[in-house]
C-alpha cells in the first residue's frame, strides 16, 4: 500500500505514525501511574477516600504533573538546541 504514495506523502504518513504511537505510549504510561497511585494509595475500597488517601492520591498526581513538566520543559530545550 505504501507504493502508491509519493515519498513525501510516506514521509508524512511515517510521521503520523510515529505521534499516533507516542500518543498510545503515553496513554499506556499514564494507565499504568494510576495504577500504581490507586494501589499504593487506596488502602480500602469505600464509598469515598479517607484523607490520608486523599493526600497520598493529591501529592502523586502533583509529582507525576512536576515530572511531566520538567520532562517537556527539558524536550523543548534539547529540540532548540538542534
Amino acid at each position: 500500500m505504501a507504493q502508491n504514495f509519493d515519498e513525501a506523502a510516506q514521509r508524512e504518513l511515517a510521521k503520523f505514525l510515529e505521534a499516533e504511537q507516542a500518543k498510545a505510549r503515553l496513554q499506556q504510561s499514564i494507565h499504568t501511574f494510576c495504577d500504581l497511585a490507586f494501589d499504593k494509595c487506596v488502602t480500602k475500597i469505600g464509598n469515598k477516600l479517607d484523607r490520608s488517601e486523599e493526600a497520598c492520591l493529591a501529592n502523586t498526581v502533583d509529582r507525576f504533573l512536576d515530572t511531566s513538566l520538567f520532562i517537556v520543559r527539558r524536550l523543548e530545550e534539547t529540540k532548540g538546541s538542534m
